[in-house]
């Protein structure tokens, strides 16, 4: 694994993700923003923020795959919420942990969440795009 994970002492350690990721690879893969949609671009999840998510996480590991990765060579993730507020947050989380279980993924690389006014088309909540790196 190129990756590794942790949360140094003298910041606050946040349960939902590691604060800093240290790479070791040689090999970049920037995964474009990835939306709900399944293989034949079909919006799953319409209203749901947590299936959005979680769709997003099963469509960045495909992308990863492609490239000889898992969510275990991601560096970073970057969310892009749209109308974000903190009210949002549970269903979100609801999203990154069912897709974390299915995926086996433990625990989630650096985060950040940006709230946005929209996407692409109107039934797209969230999109997340992904750095990993490989040996």
């Amino acid at each position: 694994m190129a990756i590794t994970l942790v949360n140094p002492s003298g910041l606050p350690k946040i349960d939902v993700y590691r604060q800093v990721s240290v790479a070791t690879g040689s090999k970049l893969v920037f995964v474009a923003g990835q939306v709900a949609w399944d293989a034949d671009g079909v919006t799953v999840g319409e209203g749901d923020l947590a299936a959005q998510v979680e769709q997003c996480y099963l469509n960045i590991a495909t992308a990863l795959a492609e490239a000889g990765g898992s969510f275990d060579d991601v560096a970073k993730l970057t969310f892009y919420v749209v109308d974000w507020t903190p009210d949002k947050m549970p269903p979100l989380l609801e999203g990154i942990s069912r897709a974390a279980v299915k995926l086996g993924v433990t625990p989630v690389p650096p985060t950040t969440l940006i709230g946005v006014a929209a996407l692409d088309i109107p039934d797209h909540l969230v999109e997340i795009e992904a750095t990993a790196i490989l040996d």
